[in-house]
């Protein structure tokens, strides 16, 4: 059954003229979410009436269904870098209604900040404006701005935790030499204790789907990149590894691993439930020597991208969206899918992959069924399909219920509202048609009622 046609709503004009995509990345965990019957969406764009540089954080907010956005602009901190890394992220907190964010990383200092607590839990309450925000911090509240990995950060995330608290991630060390480290925010204290490094390169750097915690438990999976050494690797000032793609790219991703933690991320276990990291002790933390962490063994060159999509169905099922070319060479994009009666991994192919293909997006429904999100932009203009498998098939079954042209980037989904409303809301970049110049797009918001 087809998806009906999709509303669609403006946040704002995208900086089209940057040669990287700052609006839409995979790795963006929530650029968009919903807490309390209200939509949150986080975007970069240049003041109105002024020119295109440099560019500000905007933060959007409407009441949901059918509410206007209202956005605010932190215009106290100029985005200056065109680096595609360099991302805005954000997260809320159940228990206190913080909104926080963090932006503009590639191995830099920790830029974060955050909102006058209550301000998601009673949203009515508060002129939307940027005085409810911190300034720029390069710090998390209950640590010091000493803290060793605030230094060299990137890939930060945040989600909730339960009802109450809620995590930050992110990555320091570079492409292909680099650890990802864990944050417990307290609702009741306002403040941060890091619980340690759950995830640990060795000649290499993990690079994470996703991290989601579901019926008490932290799901996470992830591929490895190997390290490749060049002249200036160990020279603090050398800049290359802040290349879009090298010296150490994708072509040296390999294995697709998972671990899952019962205890907000102290202790960590592979798919049989062996224990393999304690990270309260010294030392403690997954890495690629832990035993039973792999649930496909894929070589480096066969075409597995990094950190694509991950999601959790309502029955602890964990579905992790990569491609590879393991089937007689051909590229092809694969939905992989780890059971949760017996921890069994299956894979099955969804469609081929053009060369430059980005990166799609995985998301399960209020009656849990799973939709598939591709971009494909060798058609022009570009264009997103979205594929439903639905839970009484197995998640076996791939069918084709909506396509549209004009849409670029890696596509966003707020995965609260569809989960709890069965609203597919989709965070994506349009292009301009109407009276505008070649190349200006949009960010947009397609709303699809399921």
């Amino acid at each position: 059954m087809l998806l009906p046609e999709p509303s669609v709503t403006v946040l704002g004009a995208d900086p089209a003229h940057r040669r990287c995509i700052l609006n839409g990345n995979a790795f963006q965990q929530d650029a968009i979410t919903s807490f309390n019957g209200w939509q949150y969406a986080a975007f970069y764009s240049f003041l109105a009436d002024a020119a295109p540089e440099p560019l500000y954080v905007h933060l959007a907010r409407r009441q949901l269904p059918h509410g206007a956005w209202e956005v605010l602009v932190l215009d106290d901190y100029p985005q200056t870098v065109d680096d595609g890394h360099n991302t805005v992220q954000m997260g809320i907190c159940p228990g206190d209604g913080t909104i926080h964010l963090s932006y503009d990383h590639h191995c830099d200092v920790l830029r974060y900040r955050y909102s006058v607590r209550k301000l998601a839990k009673y949203p009515a309450h508060f002129s939307w404006t940027s005085a409810l925000f911190t300034p720029t911090l390069d710090y998390l509240p209950g640590l010091p701005s000493t803290h060793p990995h605030f230094s060299y950060v990137t890939y930060p995330r945040f989600g909730a935790m339960g009802n109450n608290d809620m995590f930050c991630s992110f990555r320091d060390g570079k492409a292909g030499l680099g650890n990802d480290h864990l944050y417990r925010y307290s609702a009741s204290t306002g403040l941060f204790t890091f619980v340690g490094t759950p995830l640990t390169g060795i000649q290499s750097n993990p690079y994470v789907h996703g991290l989601d915690f579901r019926g008490g438990r932290l799901h996470v999976t992830w591929v490895y990149r190997g390290f490749v050494h060049y002249d200036g690797w160990d020279d603090l000032l050398d800049e290359k590894h802040k290349q879009q793609a090298g010296p150490n790219g994708a072509e040296n991703n390999h294995d697709i691993c998972y671990a899952y933690s019962d205890d907000t991320g102290s202790t960590w276990k592979n798919g049989e439930g062996k224990v393999i990291a304690d990270l309260r002790s010294v030392g403690g933390t997954v890495d690629n020597t832990a035993e039973g962490i792999v649930a496909f063994k894929i070589p480096k060159g066969k075409g597995l991208m990094n950190q694509e999509a991950q999601a959790v169905d309502q029955d602890g099922g964990v579905h992790v969206l990569n491609r590879d070319t393991m089937d007689g060479g051909k590229h092809l994009w694969k939905h992989y899918y780890r059971s949760p009666a017996g921890g069994e991994w299956t894979q099955r192919a969804l469609a081929p992959i053009q060369p430059g293909s980005r990166r799609g997006r995985l998301a399960v429904s209020k009656d849990g069924n799973l939709y598939i999100i591709l971009p494909d932009i060798t058609t022009l203009p570009g264009r997103i399909r979205i594929l439903k498998a639905a839970k009484a098939d197995g998640y076996a079954v791939y069918e084709e219920v909506w396509a549209g042209l004009g849409f670029t980037g890696e596509p966003l989904v707020d995965a609260t509202r569809l989960e709890h409303d069965n609203v597919l809301s989709v965070f994506l970049r349009r292009d301009v048609v109407d009276g505008a110049e070649l190349g200006e797009k949009d960010v947009v918001i397609l709303d699809f009622q399921l």
